[in-house]
């Protein structure tokens, strides 16, 4: 009962996010975003950490932790940031419900799981609802439209592949100090990328602080980085990585709801449809679970 329970508080957490993201990104920035999440999410877990130091296992797998720090929170948060540049947080939401379709298809190349038939034709469907999304129209994966719709679809492949190797090389290292070192490495990739691309972005956010941005670095940080992925990691121990990315499908319905009465963004249909025609092919993808090849 306990992991439904942390299923349902992490769809809201991290639904609402996405209109966070949008709040915030423009003032900090794609990568400033991502920095100011971490740190954010990293300050409020240290403290706990320190009283849990001696738990902390050894060696330390500091390899394992880069890759899932880089994977599962600093890219793929730069690129959620910089597809809302250009798409509106709800459709990003949509777009995110594709994470269990990717953790699949990239358990099946990378980790030597089986896909059955039916979860076969799952991911077919989730492209064809990726499609309905696009309004038919493919040319959105290309070219300077890439921005948005694919940078969001590659997130969702970050995410896939995170999930996987989190569970194989970090599961005995303790929900707390992944999830902290997670976000301090974010905050370090975030931070780099930002002095490499606008050094100056920060001050730009110290010029444009208001409540709303600091609404919002409280509720990315605190909430949609540290409790968030603390919550994420205990329900993939607990269960698998197919189950805990199946929050995404409650994430999108949650990020729907919330754009709408907190942005006033607008729901079209075939953004509707596009949406229950993924989350028939993520059902089909994660229904039974995969079978792993021992």
């Amino acid at each position: 009962m306990r992991v439904y329970v942390a299923l349902i508080s992490l769809s809201l957490i991290w639904g609402l996010s996405f209109v966070f993201i949008s709040i915030l990104s423009e003032p900090a920035g794609v990568w400033g975003t991502v920095f100011i999440r971490c740190i954010a999410g990293a300050l409020l877990l240290l403290p706990f950490l320190w009283f849990k130091r001696k738990e902390i296992i050894r060696p330390v797998p500091w390899k394992a932790l880069l890759v899932v720090g880089v994977v599962n929170a600093g890219l793929p948060w730069g690129l959620i940031a910089l597809s809302q540049t250009q798409i509106n947080s709800s459709l990003a939401a949509v777009l995110n419900a594709f994470t269990p379709i990717f953790t699949g298809l990239l358990g099946l190349v990378f980790f030597g799981a089986v896909l059955l038939k039916q979860q076969w034709i799952g991911i077919a469907i989730g492209f064809v609802g990726i499609i309905i999304i696009m309004d038919f129209d493919v040319t959105h994966l290309f070219g300077e439209s890439f921005v948005g719709i694919g940078t969001m679809i590659l997130a969702t492949m970050c995410y896939g592949f995170s999930s996987h190797y989190a569970r194989r090389h970090l599961k005995s290292a303790g929900i707390l100090f992944v999830t902290t070192c997670t976000l301090v490495v974010g905050a370090v990739f975030g931070g780099t990328m930002m002095l490499l691309t606008n050094v100056n972005q920060l001050q730009t956010l110290t010029q444009n602080v208001s409540g709303e941005v600091l609404l919002a670095i409280i509720g990315l940080g605190f909430f949609g980085s540290g409790i968030a992925h603390l919550l994420f990691f205990y329900i993939m121990n607990e269960r698998s990585p197919e189950f805990a990315t199946s929050v995404t499908y409650l994430i999108p319905i949650s990020a729907i709801l919330w754009g709408y009465f907190l942005l006033k963004e607008p729901i079209s249909i075939h953004m509707i449809v596009g949406l229950i025609v993924i989350l028939c092919g993520v059902y089909l993808t994660t229904r039974p679970r995969l079978k792993l090849i021992k």
